[in-house]
């Protein structure tokens, strides 16, 4: 059986640059490339093996579940990886499981303790471990998640993958920089106030650059006029995201990989969301979190006095993927 490859399946840029690292790694006959059809731009750069496409619906988070267990493709796979918690991965597990495969989770155990929050990605993430046959956990409190839940598949402490990207860019440094990203779901009702509060710290603190890449989703986009006194740009490349990251002395996000990324190169990041299930960095004050745009400024000025951090970041070291590889080989099937 070990003779048959694992289909890894990715759709969105977090998915492929956490799964980017273990493919470098692996051997082509090991695995197979499922593309579930979200972010198109990315098939520029990656060739991959099956293509999943996304029918128009009024429910796009329908779509995605149902064309991924429709088209699912019918090869001859030891197993299927996943990673993440979006509707794509959500189907394919089912998809999978439907199928007697074996299911690989990357990034498990990952838990905000509210099904709303984030909403759907906390219950997509609880459904998928319950289903896996071997799930591969970040940290410590990620793996205990599973093991409270009583999942009945192994569980291994490797880190976080998207970090083993980060191990070639250089040292980080403090030029006067603050990176903002936002285009939660949980903040499309009020991101023209999280706008505002970002133009008026613009304002107040003119000697700092504030740099905000757009997300794409016209629920972000549309209020883009916002921002007079912020440098907007259009999405990066991952690469040169990062190597602004390397100047910032804060970041602002609702993103979970910055998260990581920035606790990565002791960068605190000001969390724009009521929860994180990446609690780890809070304890050890790499993520400062902020409930409502009405926090922001008191928030930031206490910060931006002392952005210094020496604590070392909870998610991993940058070898994930060489662990996952490990356990993936030597597995007793």
């Amino acid at each position: 059986m070990k003779d048959k490859p694992i289909l890894l399946c990715f759709g969105t840029r977090p998915e492929w640059l956490k799964i980017k690292p273990l493919v470098k790694l692996m051997d082509r006959s090991e695995y197979k490339l499922l593309f579930t059809g979200q972010h198109t731009d990315l098939l520029k750069d990656v060739e991959v093996d099956y293509k999943i496409t996304i029918s128009e619906n009024s429910n796009r988070l329908d779509s995605i579940i149902s064309d991924c267990m429709l088209q699912f493709p019918n090869g001859d796979f030891r197993g299927v990886l996943v990673q993440g918690d979006t509707g794509s991965v959500f189907g394919c597990g089912l998809a999978a499981f439907n199928r007697k495969l074996r299911i690989y989770y990357l990034e498990a155990g990952l838990r905000s303790g509210n099904l709303q929050h984030p909403y759907p990605e906390e219950g997509y993430r609880q459904m998928i471990a319950r289903i896996s046959d071997v799930n591969f956990t970040p940290t410590e409190l990620s793996a205990q998640n599973l093991k409270d839940e009583k999942v009945h598949g192994e569980i291994h402490i490797v880190g976080n993958s998207v970090l083993d990207n980060l191990i070639e860019f250089g040292k980080p440094t403090m030029l006067n920089k603050i990176l903002i990203t936002l285009h939660r779901r949980e903040n499309h009702h009020w991101m023209d106030s999280w706008f505002t509060e970002i133009e008026r710290l613009a304002l107040e603190y003119p000697h700092y650059e504030f740099i905000l890449p757009i997300h794409p989703n016209p629920n972000v986009k549309k209020h883009r006029h916002i921002l007079k006194n912020v440098t907007v740009l259009e999405p990066l490349e991952h690469k040169d995201l990062i190597n602004i990251m390397l100047e910032t002395n804060l970041i602002i996000s609702d993103s979970g990989g910055l998260q990581e990324e920035g606790s990565f190169f002791k960068k605190k990041v000001i969390v724009c969301r009521k929860t994180t299930e990446r609690p780890e960095g809070i304890d050890t004050g790499h993520l400062p979190m902020c409930e409502s745009p009405q926090h922001l400024n008191k928030l930031f000025g206490k910060l931006i006095e002392n952005p210094y951090i020496s604590e070392n970041c909870p998610y991993g070291d940058g070898n994930t993927s060489k662990s996952v590889l490990e356990i993936l080989r030597n597995e007793k099937l």
